[in-house]
């Protein structure tokens, strides 16, 4: 599973990189001879995509290694981190973006921008950017989904992102075209504001991840009924979680009869674990304390 989970990210990580780089100069150098600075911040964004795609590749080789001494649950969480450093790269350029592209929309209203016409190149190369980051998203988010990674994920959201953006600019290319020259930036802008959105939630995602946000509701409800169905569980008191990466580290008590012995206690105790690894493929450790009912 593990190594399955690793070769699917990293194929996720590397497919993504490679169409970057091309779209990144691809862009970049469109939008400087083509005259478009929407296509010319889509491209600057594409540059920040290969920045932290590779800084996302460094944190899951160290994600990958196997627990130590000093963690010993292991290193997962860098991929919370990967999450956390893809986040603020998408704020930062999403800011960096909208003003550059306000400052542009002002420069043409004062009459002081000198930009000529846009090519219509430029609007062919948004298009296939539109196409290909349809087809990249789609397969990010799928691998997202079935390795529970949160760099990952992030990666997939920004691919989204990027397809929202580059529509805008082949949106604000075809208006400039035909007379309309403030909407190449002002559009530019407002893809902006929605990158931003994204980069803050999955910050705030990440973030949950590092600050070890209590059990969702789904966990709760999927724990207290895996063990519902255990004769010797009287009941369940409380139910803790944390994330490591993908994986889960649980934290139960239990309440057992007050005759018990302490081995049968015990005996309980390790039935809960059973339950609880079969009810969460991605669990990595149980922890069960138990008591009499009172």
């Amino acid at each position: 599973m593990t190594d399955d989970r690793t070769r699917a990210g990293n194929r996720a990580i590397y497919t993504g990189l490679s169409a970057n780089l091309i779209l990144a100069l691809l862009k970049t150098a469109v939008g400087v001879l083509g005259h478009s600075a929407a296509l010319l911040a889509d491209g600057i964004n594409s540059t920040s995509d290969v920045a932290y795609g590779v800084m996302v590749k460094v944190c899951m080789l160290f994600a990958d290694r196997p627990p130590d001494r000093e963690h010993p649950y292991g290193h997962r969480q860098l991929e919370s981190i990967a999450a956390l450093a893809v986040g603020a790269f998408v704020v930062a350029t999403a800011i960096a973006l909208f003003w550059d592209a306000i400052n542009k929309v002002y420069d043409i209203f004062q009459g002081s921008s000198t930009a000529g016409p846009i090519g219509l190149i430029a609007l062919w190369v948004s298009l296939l950017t539109v196409a290909g980051k349809i087809v990249l998203a789609g397969y990010t988010e799928r691998v997202a989904s079935r390795t529970g990674n949160a760099a990952i994920r992030a990666l997939a959201r920004d691919h989204r992102n990027d397809i929202f953006s580059a529509a805008g600019a082949a949106v604000g290319i075809v208006a400039s075209r035909i007379g309309y020259a403030w909407a190449d930036p002002l559009v530019g802008a407002i893809v902006a504001m929605v990158v931003l959105l994204t980069g803050i939630q999955i910050l705030r995602e990440s973030s949950a991840d590092l600050m070890d946000a209590v059990p969702s509701d789904q966990i709760e409800r999927q724990t207290r009924s895996a063990l519902a169905v255990l004769p010797g569980v009287k009941a369940v008191e409380e139910v803790l979680a944390h994330r490591f990466g993908p994986c889960l580290v649980l934290n139960v008590t239990i309440a057992v009869d007050g005759d018990a012995t302490v081995a049968e206690g015990d005996r309980i105790a390790s039935e809960v674990e059973r339950a609880l690894f079969a009810e969460f493929a991605l669990a990595s450790r149980v922890h069960v304390h138990f008591h009499p009912l009172h």
